[in-house]
């Protein structure tokens, strides 16, 4: 009975926390926070069956791990799901189909593209056997951030279903990671998608617009107190507030530093992932 009432208390929290996050604003940058401007988001229902375009309006991802089908190339990868602007997929040279291997996508910041957002941890996934995919925005930035959910969701969606057509992935480790508006994003779409997502790493975000909130993803927030692109008071400090008083398990880590991610946190993240 204690255990039921704890239940009940967890999801009423997390459905109010669905009123609570920030709407951020796209600078040249990236993501500006807000300190005075909140929207309330609607939960939408996301337990029945959705095609395709309604999963990605609705910010939700459809593709699951399976078992692969023959064998695929390791190294560094174009997805080819785009003549412009396409991803990249990093396989270890130790990858054995034999053993799922824990899974990485990697979100880019405004402006960036596919390869930006593989560097933070792309020297050390041979080491560790981190399959890391990396989609890169339709557009300068994610989807959400300039007016809704959609043509990401529904790249980022094509590309997991290829991935886990032709490389075994570990379903108890799967992350999503960005730095600044790829952070915002990851945020947003890992908690949209936590019955997918088992970790959510964020470096320096600055908002969060979850379309809903579904699973208990764990989350890794980092943030430079020097901050002047994204200051660390209304994004990070603020976020963390919210998302441990709705009952996440949340690692937040602060860095005497600007709006960057010093190797020394990479690390931590890259630890608490693989712990």
């Amino acid at each position: 009975m204690l255990k039921q009432k704890s239940d009940i208390g967890s999801r009423l929290s997390r459905r109010h926390l669905l009123g609570m996050f920030l709407v951020g604003m796209t600078g040249a940058m990236g993501s500006a926070c807000t300190t005075n401007s909140m929207e309330t988001i609607t939960s939408m229902r996301t337990d029945k069956p959705q095609n395709k375009d309604q999963a990605s309006i609705n910010g939700r991802l459809l593709a699951r791990p399976t078992q692969p089908t023959g064998t695929a190339p390791t190294g560094l990868q174009p997805l080819g799901l785009s003549t412009k602007r396409d991803g990249l997929l990093y396989v270890p040279k130790n990858y054995q189909a034999s053993q799922p291997a824990p899974l990485v996508v990697m979100l880019h910041g405004a402006g960036g593209d596919a390869r930006g957002g593989l560097t933070p941890f792309q020297n050390l996934a041979d080491a560790t056997g981190l399959i890391l995919l990396a989609p890169a925005s339709r557009r300068q930035t994610w989807d959400v951030l300039v007016g809704g959910y959609g043509p990401d969701i529904a790249l980022i969606d094509q590309a997991l279903a290829q991935t886990f057509s032709r490389y075994a992935v570990d379903p108890t480790r799967i992350a999503i990671e960005g730095f600044s508006d790829g952070a915002s994003y990851a945020l947003s779409v890992g908690i949209t998608n936590g019955d997918l997502f088992t970790h959510v790493i964020a470096f320096s975000p600055g908002f969060m617009a979850p379309a809903s909130q579904l699973g208990e993803p764990r989350l890794f927030i980092s943030h430079g107190t020097r901050d002047s692109v994204l200051p660390i008071d209304p994004c990070s400090r603020k976020i963390v507030r919210q998302v441990r008083g709705a009952g996440y398990d949340v690692v937040y880590r602060e860095f005497d530093g600007p709006h960057t991610i010093p190797p020394a946190i990479v690390d931590s993240a890259l630890d608490w992932f693989t712990a």
